[in-house]
């Protein structure tokens, strides 16, 4: 009963019936068309070849039984012309339906109209022993009466014989629909199955697959869009993975430390309270270690779920920067960096400076991580036309030019050879991003091999 219901669900069965609905519906307006609006054109039409006739006889200048002898045999009417002596010549009046060769019917219509006053008329006449209708034009010219005659017999007769075949007609049209639906439904069922078939592996993790195109666009496109998702996917996948992998790794260095050193001050060293303080000291930084690990991954998660409300305000971006640079003075001293600073005096920006703080933070990390032997780092903030530009910049191995694109994705790690022995997960390029895009800001990366790299972003003023 199911595969049932779904095959009446199914777009066959739906091309079916629209087509047919569609063939029908065509049916029912040419029926209204015929019985409604086609006799009555064909009447305006016989009309306007009346006149057309009659504005011949007014501007040629043919004798007047040569012109209703040509005009009578081109335009399938019958023409009779009675001059004052009662001569009567008739042109084309064996034509079938012609009334003007059935005195019983329009001898009296003719006397009126010879008797009356008037220059011209017009007749609609019935003959009930044929069943015919006809129009009369009747006109005076040159001293003599001229009658036309015009049949509606062609249009009825066409009219009854269509509905007598009408049946027929429906039976061949819905034949046709069937076939023709039949057609258009293999045309977009067959790649549609094939494309829901192949989006059931990506949900089943197979990212390998092939979709279809068949020239109609829409079709095209779908399959298109699944094979970017499909490569987004796949991306993600390894990401995830490393992420998994990276973390796990990180996460195990410190909590080794941690406990070696605990078990360290329980068994030996709690004796010497030196010792114990320096064993003490590294639990406290490996502790400080998993405490930034946890708080990128909960920062980046809150970013991108829009979870954190910006705060914008007016305040000095470079007053901001040296701050940041002062906090850095431990590892000045200890490990020898050289902080170079290209500052304006000022550079008063709009901005959430928390945020802000936080994006020169992991770029300075970025910096402090990967610059090369001479350990220098420059911070320069160059004022442009209509913004304020922000570089940090370092003397390391620079990133390979097909790894740039990737460099701004969480979880991504350009070398795990860092030159300060610190814990990465990967996340602080993409919390960067996730901020300044919120902001509006430009960002970018420019680097070269063995010559270091050079990150940016610009604020607007």
């Amino acid at each position: 009963m199911k595969a049932k219901n779904n095959k009446l669900k199914g777009i066959e069965f739906k091309t079916l019936i629209f087509v047919l609905i569609f063939s029908i519906s065509l049916i029912l307006i040419f029926w209204i068309c015929e019985t409604k609006v086609f006799d009555l054109f064909y009447k305006r039409y016989q009309i306007n070849k009346l006149n057309n006739i009659i504005s011949e006889y007014k501007t040629s200048n043919k004798d007047i039984y040569v012109l209703s002898e040509e005009l009578a045999y081109n335009n399938e009417v019958c023409i009779s012309v009675i001059d004052n002596q009662n001569i009567n010549i008739n042109y084309n009046i064996m034509q079938t339906g012609c009334l003007l060769n059935n005195s019983t019917v329009v001898s009296k219509v003719i006397e009126k109209f010879r008797s009356s006053d008037k220059e011209s008329d017009y007749y609609k006449l019935y003959n009930p022993k044929t069943k015919t209708n006809g129009i009369l034009y009747a006109f005076k010219l040159k001293n003599k009466s001229v009658f036309i005659y015009s049949n509606l017999e062609n249009a009825s007769n066409f009219l009854r014989v269509f509905r007598s075949q009408i049946i027929y007609f429906i039976f061949l049209l819905i034949i046709i629909s069937v076939f023709i639906s039949i057609f258009i439904a293999s045309k977009l069922t067959k790649p549609i199955k094939e494309i829901t078939k192949k989006a059931k592996n990506i949900g089943e993790g197979k990212y390998d697959n092939k979709f279809p195109k068949n020239g109609i666009l829409e079709i095209e496109e779908l399959s298109q869009t699944l094979e970017n998702v499909q490569v987004e996917l796949n991306k993600n996948d390894e990401l995830k993975r490393d992420l998994i992998a990276n973390v796990s790794h990180d996460l195990k260095t410190p909590l080794t430390m941690i406990k070696a050193y605990a078990e360290m001050i329980k068994d030996i060293s709690y004796k010497d309270k030196d010792k114990m303080n320096e064993h003490l000291d590294i639990i406290m930084e490996e502790s400080d270690r998993l405490t930034n690990l946890v708080n990128d991954v909960l920062e980046l998660s809150k970013v991108q779920n829009n979870a954190y409300m910006y705060n914008y305000e007016e305040y000095d971006l470079v007053k901001e920067i040296k701050k940041i640079i002062k906090r850095y003075s431990v590892i000045k001293e200890t490990e020898s960096y050289n902080f170079i600073l290209e500052l304006p005096r000022k550079a008063i920006i709009k901005a959430d400076k928390e945020k802000i703080n936080q994006v020169i933070y992991n770029l300075l990390n970025n910096a402090i991580n990967y610059t090369g032997k001479d350990k220098v780092v420059k911070i320069r903030v160059v004022k442009e036309e209509k913004d304020y530009l922000v570089e940090i910049i370092d003397t390391g191995k620079g990133i390979k030019k097909e790894e740039l694109p990737y460099i701004w994705d969480k979880y991504y790690k350009n070398d795990k050879n860092h030159q300060r022995n610190v814990v990465s997960t990967g996340l602080g390029l993409s919390i960067v991003k996730e901020i300044l895009k919120d902001h509006n800001f430009t960002y970018g990366v420019e680097s070269k091999l063995n010559k270091g790299s050079k990150f940016y972003f610009k604020i607007n003023i």
